[in-house]
């Protein structure tokens, strides 16, 4: 992996015929083709990569010691603009022999084409709408302060909940969207700490993949990898799991 000066290089993303191997599916769900006016990419044997230049961050795709390659090239390329990085497993450790790496993150792409089976507990899916931002926003807060989506966000397209016999609200979950082609990504899946288990986050999650796979044909999502819970939840509803990524982000150069 060879640092340089040369200026940026725009590459066309599907050449190779990665979006149709196993462990690609970030790039087959995740980059618009063609490619969107203005989007930054890199191509080597066996990766391609791609920069969300907002963001900082770099999404790569294909054979990790390429990958890392290709994005450590990104990261001397344009290092005012490069914080982060999204690649297959095993491509921090490698950009870590070149940079200092922070925050890792063990993540899996998951995705779907099919309609899961049905919970009983779908029938009680309400949607939700602006006038019920405040209150998504406090249940986010206290119920799942990690969450990844906010109902401010612009991305999402819909915003779902259950609630309880006394009004309020036990669950919610969103649909938003990946980068580039807006393909839909289910988002701060949350439930009431006081009433897990009950099969309410089950149901939710089961509600927006069946409505997303309905309005678009797919649903993608992403899980953390040492989230057991999940992945059971997941493997159940027909979610494809080929896809395991690493994050992190990119300290003092």
């Amino acid at each position: 992996m060879q640092a340089t000066t040369l200026l940026p290089r725009t590459a066309d993303l599907f050449t190779q015929g990665l979006e149709r191997q196993a462990g690609s599916a970030l790039l087959r769900f995740g980059a618009a083709r063609p490619r969107p006016v203005g989007r930054i990419s890199w191509s080597g044997d066996g990766a391609v990569a791609w920069l969300d230049e907002p963001r900082g961050h770099v999404w790569s795709v294909g054979e990790p010691t390429a990958a890392a390659g290709l994005v450590l090239r990104a990261a001397h390329q344009l290092p005012d603009t490069v914080q982060e990085f999204t690649g297959p497993r095993g491509t921090d450790t490698l950009l870590g022999r070149h940079l200092a790496v922070a925050d890792r993150i063990a993540w899996v792409f998951r995705w779907t084409l099919a309609e899961p089976p049905a919970h009983p507990a779908e029938e009680r899916v309400v949607t939700l709408g602006e006038t019920h931002h405040d209150e998504l926003l406090a249940f986010l807060t206290e119920h799942s302060p990690a969450h990844s989506t906010g109902p401010d966000s612009a991305d999402v397209s819909l915003w779902a909940g259950i609630r309880g016999a006394d009004g309020q609200l036990v669950a919610c979950g969103a649909l938003s969207t990946l980068r580039d082609n807006g393909a839909p990504l289910m988002a701060s899946v949350a439930t009431d700490a006081a009433q897990r288990g009950q099969g309410l986050g089950a149901a939710l999650t089961s509600w927006l993949t069946r409505y997303a796979v309905r309005r678009y044909g797919f649903c993608t999502l992403w899980q953390l990898a040492d989230n057991a819970p999940a992945e059971r939840l997941y493997t159940r509803l027909g979610y494809r799991n080929e896809d395991p990524c690493v994050a992190g982000r990119f300290s003092a150069r």
